[in-house]
């Protein structure tokens, strides 16, 4: 099989993987909103650097998924398809590392 028709097999399972992967990205935003409204709880003992730092970190979550989304989608227009693979299953770091997080925790 040639590279020239091998090519848009892949291309097409890597949009359905972009698309895809974007979609569950944007679905982890209905939990994101849940916890984003229950992290301003974290100023009920009053003010504090670990309050604050849980707040910008919850409050910040979207940019994540954002950013490797574009990014995504640039590498895929530039052909660059294995990065931008990588990139768009970047979206779903912040969740795995808050599972591990709360499994491996203390």
């Amino acid at each position: 099989m040639s590279k020239v028709t091998a090519e848009p097999k892949r291309r097409i399972g890597l949009l359905i993987w972009l698309i895809a992967s974007q979609l569950l990205a944007v679905a982890s935003l209905s939990f994101w909103l849940l916890v984003a409204g229950l992290s301003v709880m974290a100023f009920d003992s009053g003010p504090s650097r670990l309050a604050w730092t849980i707040v910008i970190s919850v409050w910040a979550y979207p940019l994540f998924p954002l950013i490797m989304a574009i990014r995504a989608w640039v590498a895929f227009a530039f052909r660059k398809n294995r990065l931008a693979a990588v990139l768009s299953g970047l979206t779903f770091m912040p969740p795995l590392l808050l599972a591990l997080a709360l499994r491996f925790g203390p």
